[in-house]
């Protein structure tokens, strides 16, 4: 009977041993992540890269005759269309050129009109043997010597003609000025130095350097119409024009490995200026309908990617996932999660397969809660 009283005694010492150990564990540690939702929504397939803003066109302005500038009729940066008069170079020696030039053409064409008369007068003497045949192929030979110097006088006075025009130095096109290279007063050679170098900023091109596995791609998409453009300011993202893609070059760069492709751009408002350089969006597609993961869900372990989905009882488990393409704001989910499915974004050193987590706000929504 002591026997059986003390086991039953050290049975209940051992049960409220066990209780007491049992009491003193603690439970599981939450891990504290960050969490969003996976959505289903329309994305453009784009391409990005910095692009270079250049001119529609350029044009280096020189001199195509010599003399002294007497008057600049535009200032530095001036907007100006083509014709406008820019430099004006003294006419005055090339006006007495063209008036010397023009008397040789009227002394010739008189001294022409003479050798004709001659030949007629010939051609019906050598007929009645008056003269000989060799007296008349010699007055019709000094007829076309006569004939040869009056085209090469016209040639001439078209010649001085031209040069007293290029005294007015005008735009070829419509475009803006910027420094001026000389002053009225200054002596110019005939295609030496720039005088001022015009831009056309309405339109404008933005070029872009593309990797050549992009090539094959931009030319399917194009065949089908034309593909929109945007251009973006670096350091803040914000949009500042829209445009097309209207030129890829012909041959791709062997040292890089790019192809260099040119959008266009209306460019009325000169928000986009040549020299600068601005974020470009190339869009090739829209997927209507694809599966879109938060940005830092998609994580890189050792049997490749994969992102931790929560479940209803806030345990995680990790799940392969397939990445389609990589957005500002998150990645496209090709296979592995569906819309409405939460998965931590922030948190996922600390986590193993079950582990239980404890949810903490969004700067979003901390935000919400605070305003």
């Amino acid at each position: 009977m002591k026997n059986a009283v003390r086991f039953a005694g050290a049975v209940l010492v051992a049960l409220a041993s066990g209780c007491a150990r049992a009491a003193k564990t603690p439970p599981p540690e939450l891990v504290p992540v960050k969490v969003g939702i996976v959505v289903q929504k329309p994305v453009p397939v784009q391409l990005r890269n910095v692009g270079s803003v250049i001119p529609y066109n350029t044009v280096a302005v020189r001199a195509l005759v010599n003399g002294e500038i007497l008057q600049v009729h535009f200032r530095e940066g001036q907007d100006v269309h083509k014709g406008d008069l820019l430099f004006q170079i003294d006419p005055r020696p090339y006006e007495a050129a063209l008036a010397q030039a023009e008397g040789a053409l009227a002394r010739d064409r008189a001294q022409l009109e003479n050798a004709q008369a001659d030949v007629r007068r010939y051609a019906d003497l050598v007929k009645k043997d008056y003269v000989t045949a060799q007296q008349n192929d010699a007055v019709r030979a000094n007829a076309a010597a006569f004939a040869a110097t009056v085209r090469a006088d016209e040639a001439a006075v078209e010649k001085t003609r031209l040069d007293v025009g290029y005294c007015a130095i005008r735009s070829p096109l419509d475009g803006r000025t910027g420094v001026v290279m000389v002053q009225a007063g200054n002596v110019v050679k005939a295609n030496d130095a720039v005088l001022v170098t015009i831009n056309q900023v309405e339109p404008v091109y933005v070029s872009v350097a593309l990797p050549e596995r992009e090539l094959a791609e931009i030319r399917r998409r194009q065949a089908d119409g034309p593909l929109a453009v945007e251009a973006e300011e670096p350091s803040t993202g914000k949009l500042l024009a829209r445009g097309e893609l209207t030129f890829i070059d012909n041959t791709v760069d062997r040292a890089t490995g790019t192809i260099t492709v040119k959008a266009t751009f209306r460019n009325q408002d000169r928000i986009l200026w040549p020299g600068e350089f601005v974020n470009a969006r190339i869009t090739l597609a829209t997927l209507p309908n694809a599966i879109v993961a938060p940005q830092g869900a998609v994580q890189n372990g050792q049997q490749g990617l994969f992102a931790y989905v929560l479940k209803a009882d806030n345990t995680v488990e990790p799940r392969p996932v397939t990445v389609g393409r990589t957005l500002s704001d998150g990645s496209v989910i090709d296979q592995g999660l569906s819309a409405g499915e939460r998965v931590v974004t922030d948190g996922q050193l600390r986590l193993r397969p079950g582990a239980k987590v404890e949810i903490l706000p969004s700067e979003t929504a901390a935000a919400e809660k605070r305003s």
